[in-house]
């Protein structure tokens, strides 16, 4: 198992410019943790787009589908009723009900495909640098690499950029 190294930082700004900085220098960066979302962060890191976007604009088209259809179906096909003198397939009645469908439907589809994505589960062991990275602190992990025998050269790049390496 290879080692990782964790390096501590008290901004956003120095973290950013020290991922880029660790890239160019060729060390593999496993992940930063930051208490909320870092603007520039996922290109310093070189990260792909995410595929949850296309995952919850999908499942959400479906619960439009299955909220439009199973209302026509109930109001029209199986049981129709006149409520009030409107027509049995009256489109703009449904929305209401479809809107909710769709949201629905995305919001749960996009939670449990990113579960079954990335394999989580309940009990599974995560990686918590410290109990600091919630509240005020940024963390960044990497990897030492084989053939690195010394974490000289990146806790150099570390200190320039103001930040500390943590034991693991």
């Amino acid at each position: 198992m290879e080692k990782l190294l964790i390096a501590e930082f008290q901004n956003e700004y120095d973290l950013v410019d020290s991922v880029k900085a660790v890239r160019a220098a060729e060390v593999e960066v496993v992940d930063a943790y930051t208490p909320y979302a870092v603007h520039g962060l996922d290109k310093a890191m070189d990260l792909k787009s995410s595929r949850l976007t296309r995952i919850c604009f999908t499942f959400g088209f479906i619960g439009l589908l299955v909220g439009v259809f199973g209302q026509y179906w109930v109001s029209a096909v199986n049981w129709p009723i006149n409520i009030g003198g409107r027509p049995w397939n009256s489109l703009p009645a449904f929305m209401p009900v479809a809107f909710e469908v769709i949201i629905l439907f995305a919001g749960l589809g996009t939670v449990f495909s990113f579960f079954a994505w990335r394999r989580l589960k309940y009990g599974k062991p995560g990686l918590q640098p410290s109990l600091r990275v919630t509240n005020d602190r940024f963390y960044l992990v990497m990897k030492q690499g084989q053939q690195r025998k010394s974490s000289a050269p990146v806790s150099e790049i570390v200190m320039a950029h103001h930040g500390k390496m943590v034991e693991n």
